[in-house]
C-alpha cells in the first residue's frame, strides 16, 4: 500500500520552493498526463467522449468530497459566474450579510446589482450580524488574504434561527479543511487551488429544490437530454442541478479528474493534518524570528503583516509566496516539506 509520502513524491517534481497554494496549486503527474492525452484526441480527430465522461467523474467525485447527491452539483468556470446566479435570484431590496475584505469573487455580483442592501461586518462577528430581514449570509470558510476561517457552524445556526440562507466559497478550503456543503444552501469552489486541477472548472452545489435559482446562463448541457438540446429553445432543463451547468471546458476537466482522484486516494483527513503540521511549524518559527502572522488559528494559510514588499527577492531565491494588502502569504499544501518551511525562515531571517 503506497504510502502519503511515497503518493505525493510520486506525482509532484517542483523546481521552486512552492508555497503559494493560495494562488494555485501544482499539478500532479497524473494530471499533466491527462491533459497531454485530451490534446491528443483534439490533435489526432479521435472522438471526444472519453472527455465527457470525465467532466462527469468529476461532479461525482467532488459530490463525494462535498457530502451531497451528485444531482445537487452543477459546473460552470469560476465562482464569480456561480454568485452572480445566485444575487440574480435575489428581489430587489434583498440583504446579503458579507466578510469586510473578502474575495471579490464572493462579493461583487451583489453590488453590482445595484437594488440589493449589501452589509459587510468583520469576519469574526458573521454569525452575531445575522439578524431579521437578512436573506443571504455570503462568505469564504477560508479567507483568501490571511487564511482566517469562518466559524461555519455557529453562522449556520444564526441563519437558520433569523430565516436566512448561506452561501459559502470553499475555494481556499475544499481539499484540505472537511467541506459540508450539505449544510449550506448554496456554496461553491474553484478547482486550481487546493484540489490541485487546471484552471476552467468550479462546482456550484445547490438545494435539492434549486434555491429559486433561474437557469438565466442555460444552454444545451443544461437539457435533460443534452444532446438533443442543440437546436432551438431547450425543450426540457435537466432534473438535476445541471440545468446550471455552463458549457465545460473539457481539457480541464480531463485532467481535474485525476487531481481529486488523488485528493480521495490521500484523504482530506491526512492532507490537513499535513498542511496544519507545516502551518504551525512555521508559526513558530516566525516567532522566533520575532514576526507575528495574522491570527488565523487551524488554518493552512499564514500572513504576515509587514513583509510583503519581500515577496520580490524571495521569488528571485525560487521561494514562492505571495504579497497581499502588505502581508507576505504562505500557503501549505500536501507536496510541500519541513524542508520547505525551514527555507524561507532562513531567508526571512537574512
Amino acid at each position: 500500500m503506497d504510502t502519503f509520502e511515497s503518493l505525493v513524491r510520486a506525482e509532484f517534481t517542483p523546481k521552486t520552493t512552492f508555497l503559494n497554494t493560495a494562488s494555485n496549486g501544482l499539478l500532479p503527474a497524473r494530471t499533466v498526463a491527462a491533459l497531454h492525452e485530451a490534446a491528443l484526441l483534439r490533435a489526432e480527430g479521435r472522438p471526444l467522449t472519453p472527455l465527457h465522461e470525465d467532466v462527469e467523474a468529476c461532479r461525482a467525485a467532488y459530490a463525494r468530497l462535498a457530502g451531497v447527491p451528485v444531482t445537487r452539483v452543477a459546473l460552470g468556470a469560476s465562482v464569480a459566474a456561480h454568485t452572480g446566479l445566485i444575487a440574480a435570484s435575489l428581489p430587489e431590496g434583498a440583504e446579503v450579510l458579507t466578510a469586510e475584505g473578502d474575495f471579490t469573487s464572493v462579493l461583487n455580483p451583489f453590488h453590482v446589482r445595484g437594488d440589493l442592501k449589501v452589509r459587510a461586518v468583520p469576519l469574526e462577528r458573521i454569525a452575531e450580524s445575522v439578524r431579521p430581514g437578512t436573506d443571504l449570509v455570503a462568505v469564504s470558510a477560508a479567507q483568501s488574504a490571511d487564511g482566517r476561517v469562518a466559524d461555519l457552524a455557529a453562522l449556520r445556526a444564526a441563519a437558520r434561527e433569523h430565516g436566512a440562507r448561506t452561501y459559502v466559497d470553499f475555494s481556499q478550503a475544499a481539499g484540505w479543511l472537511p467541506t459540508d456543503a450539505d449544510a449550506h444552501d448554496f456554496s461553491a469552489a474553484v478547482s486550481f487551488k487546493w484540489l490541485l486541477g487546471p484552471h476552467g472548472a468550479a462546482f456550484l452545489v445547490v438545494p435539492e429544490d434549486f434555491g429559486g435559482l433561474s437557469p438565466i446562463l442555460a444552454g444545451w448541457v443544461a437539457g435533460e437530454e443534452p444532446w438533443d438540446s442543440c437546436y432551438g429553445p431547450v425543450a426540457e432543463l435537466a432534473r438535476s442541478a445541471r440545468r446550471f451547468d455552463l458549457t465545460p471546458a473539457l481539457f480541464s476537466y480531463a485532467g481535474l479528474r485525476r487531481s481529486l482522484e488523488l485528493i480521495e486516494e490521500l484523504g482530506v483527513t491526512a492532507i490537513r493534518a499535513h498542511d496544519l503540521a507545516l502551518a504551525d511549524r512555521y508559526r513558530a518559527g516566525l516567532a522566533d524570528l520575532g514576526h507575528a502572522p495574522l491570527p488565523a488559528p487551524g488554518s493552512a494559510i499564514v500572513s504576515v503583516p509587514g513583509l510583503g514588499s519581500r515577496q520580490a527577492e524571495l521569488a528571485a531565491a525560487d521561494i514562492q509566496v505571495s504579497d497581499r494588502a502588505g502581508s507576505l502569504r504562505a500557503a501549505f499544501h500536501l507536496y510541500n516539506t519541513p524542508a520547505d518551511v525551514d527555507r524561507l525562515l532562513d531567508a526571512l531571517s537574512g
